[in-house]
């Protein structure tokens, strides 16, 4: 048996399978294919079942989220590697291997992803995840290749497989025993930077991740919330405030959080003008409702293990950086 799965969580994506589930199958010879399916009601199990019958199925009655349905899903398994891929990416010949290879030689590195192209502009780098990701010193995150909404042309310039701060949740290779060392993914965060909070603690645990540009997926993108969506605004500022305070030491929380909440503050005002009125009060409510879930991440940070501050975070602010000095890629802000 393989010791590396492959995982796509399905909830009502049959059309996602249809489309990007041959290319997982055939690109990933030798390793199983598994898809977690959500409680779908569209008729995804049984495309599955009726088209793929070397693909593992899990089945659960209900929808358990993004991080549930994961968390639930691999402690069924028994690997020692398992990708947690979106079911909107296409994979191409040779994807897993040079990042097997990778983890299988260095035993303290517990998340690791691809280079990710975007499929409708395989040119340039996608959202995402790009080519590995990094959060600066106020929480705010950013890709070598795409920082904020500058995304850039994919020409080898990221090319080296190198530390970063954060792996992308759409092609996450993980070591399983790290995964659930850490904890697994936070389930109170329903979708967003569940990836960078995972990745926060594989660092403060003395893990490493890391980007390994020579594999290469496609991302769609854009599968569970719209970038025009008032809500994707919400899950981003609410999950980053969420981040910081479940993370941060101690000794940096106290003045750091405050300048993060001005800034968010200021934030209303572009958002509402730039974006609308609905994005400007979904950050109000974004704040309101972390307030509301102090109590309980203040649990979660008492609980967390911090064995090392040990990392490649950017000690800059790459909102300064990017508005006021200009700075549009990474090789610009952090050559």
């Amino acid at each position: 048996m393989s010791n590396l799965s492959v995982a796509l969580l399905n909830y009502n994506g049959k059309t996602h399978l249809e489309n990007f589930l041959p290319s997982v199958v055939q690109f990933s010879t030798g390793h199983d294919v598994i898809v977690i399916d959500n409680g779908s009601t569209d008729g995804s199990v049984e495309f599955v079942t009726n088209n793929f019958p070397s693909v593992r199925l899990i089945t659960y009655s209900k929808n358990y989220g993004f991080c549930g349905g994961y968390n639930k899903a691999l402690k069924e398994l028994d690997h020692e590697f398992v990708v947690l891929l979106n079911t909107d990416v296409q994979v191409s010949e040779g994807w897993i291997s040079p990042i097997l290879k990778l983890m299988e030689s260095d035993s303290s590195l517990a998340a690791v992803q691809p280079k990710i192209l975007d499929l409708k502009k395989q040119t340039h780098f996608e959202y995402a995840g790009a080519s590995g990701g990094y959060l600066d010193i106020l929480g705010y995150p950013f890709c070598r290749g795409r920082v904020f909404h500058t995304i850039e042309e994919d020409q080898n310039q990221y090319q080296e497989t190198q530390d970063v701060f954060w792996a992308s949740g759409a092609s996450l290779f993980v070591r399983r025993s790290a995964y659930f060392e850490a904890g697994g993914l936070d389930e109170d965060f329903f979708a967003h930077m569940e990836e960078i909070d995972l990745c926060w603690r594989f660092w403060n645990l003395g893990y490493k991740v890391k980007v390994c540009p020579e594999s290469v997926v496609y991302h769609l993108g854009g599968g569970t919330l719209d970038k025009s969506s008032p809500r994707k605004t919400y899950l981003n500022f609410r999950n980053g405030l969420t981040i910081l305070l479940k993370n941060e030491i101690t000794s940096d929380l106290f003045w750091k959080f405050p300048i993060r909440l001005i800034l968010d503050w200021l934030a209303i005002a572009q958002f509402s003008i730039l974006s609308g009125l609905p994005h400007g009060f979904a950050i109000i409510r974004a704040h309101f409702d972390f307030m509301r879930s102090i109590p309980s991440q203040i649990k979660k940070r008492k609980s967390a293990k911090r064995l090392s501050q040990n990392n490649p975070r950017y000690r800059g602010l790459v909102i300064w950086d990017y508005f006021l000095r200009q700075k549009k890629t990474y090789q610009k802000i952090n050559p």
